[in-house]
């Protein structure tokens, strides 16, 4: 229990940078959170670390980092981004105890997506028969994850340098609407599998099921986000209609085209 609570501690610090602009709990903070639990858990576990659960912790080290730094270069360069980031609403002051409460609800929620690696590293240490397979399985699809990230903010990137007036419908954006989303999604549906090998304890699957909930569930609050802002934007032209009516939000093969009715997503 004690390398959870060492796990919340680092998680809290490192979100903490939302106290500098209440966003960054969940954008920056998010990223380089998930990058500083990492490297204490290699710490933490360190006599009983394998290829595939330094796999593990080496692709949540490299998605962090990615999107923080990726968070804050679009802060720096994107005209767009900073007047999502330092709208009225983002801007307006919010009151202490809403600051403390979403404090302590990221860095529990952090905490909770990466714990199937800590369990597995915890319960190795302890003598428990777990399996390394789900390790491996778990490895590759967090870098898969990670991967599909990359490639849809890069085509995001370039298509947006060609036209940036225009919704992005090609490459991955062909197979969902949301394909970054889609690849954090793989990323920890990956870290959770490692339960299956990790010889978890009833509490145990609870908070690694709650982890896995909760960033699921903020995923599709973004999808939604999303696309109010894009109806907002591109809501009058034929092709983007088009386009959305062919193609899901955020899983693919999931007729799933609209999220933006669901208000009980809105976080």
């Amino acid at each position: 229990m004690s390398y959870l609570l060492i796990l919340l501690a680092v998680s809290m610090l490192v979100s903490g940078l939302g106290w500098i602009y209440f966003i960054y709990f969940f954008s920056i903070g998010y990223g380089f959170g998930v990058s500083a639990l990492a490297v204490t858990m290699a710490i933490l576990f360190k006599d009983v670390i394998t290829l595939p659960t330094a796999l593990l912790c080496a692709v949540m080290f490299i998605f962090g980092c990615r999107l923080g730094l990726y968070l804050l270069t679009r802060e720096k360069r994107s005209p767009e981004y900073k007047k999502i980031l330092y709208g009225p609403d983002a801007a307006k002051k919010k009151p202490l105890f809403v600051v403390i409460t979403v404090w302590i609800f990221c860095a529990l929620l952090y905490v909770g997506q990466v714990s199937p690696v800590a369990f597995f590293l915890a319960n190795k240490t302890a003598g428990a028969p777990v399996n390394e397979v789900w390790a491996w399985i778990g490895a590759v699809m967090m870098a898969a994850g990670v991967i599909l990230e990359s490639v849809a903010d890069a085509q995001k990137k370039a298509a947006k340098k060609i036209n940036k007036h225009r919704f992005v419908d090609t490459g991955v954006y062909r197979l969902v609407r949301c394909p970054n989303y889609l690849g954090e999604l793989v990323i920890w549906t990956g870290s959770f599998i490692v339960c299956f090998g990790a010889c978890c304890t009833i509490w145990q699957w609870i908070i690694a099921a709650i982890g896995y909930i909760g960033i699921v569930y903020v995923m599709f609050s973004g999808a939604r986000r999303l696309e109010i802002r894009q109806n907002g934007a591109y809501g009058k032209d034929p092709e983007y209609q088009a386009y959305i009516k062919k193609t899901p939000i955020l899983l693919p093969f999931v007729p799933i085209y609209s999220v933006e009715k669901h208000k009980w997503l809105q976080a």
